[in-house]
């Protein structure tokens, strides 16, 4: 990819990423108090973020890898059902990741 067109496309989702935010003022309020719109609102950040957890823990370019990674989410989602907290969790997946990458 050029250098201009790297500037085309970053200026483009910019003046895009503006006005999807500038639309939100003029929605009216009845319409975002519907329920249906909250409940579905409450679950987009826990998609969002299950996705990316996906995408950066088991996919390299265009291919799924198992590897160390996998190890350590694993051990991150056992801490969690342990309801270690967050620095455990972290630190534990951390360690399990490294681990598995040092002996393979």
């Amino acid at each position: 990819m050029s250098t201009e067109t790297a500037w085309t496309v970053l200026g483009a989702t910019s003046v895009l990423c503006f006005g999807v935010k500038l639309l939100g003022y003029y929605i009216p309020e009845g319409w975002l108090a519907h329920p249906r719109l909250q409940r579905v609102n409450a679950l987009v950040p826990i998609s969002l973020l299950s996705a990316l957890v996906v995408a950066e823990g088991l996919v390299i370019k265009t291919h799924v890898v198992l590897d160390h990674r996998l190890a350590g989410l694993a051990m991150a989602l056992a801490a969690l059902f342990a309801k270690a907290p967050f620095p455990v969790v972290v630190a534990s997946a951390a360690i399990t990741s490294a681990l598995v990458y040092h002996l393979h």
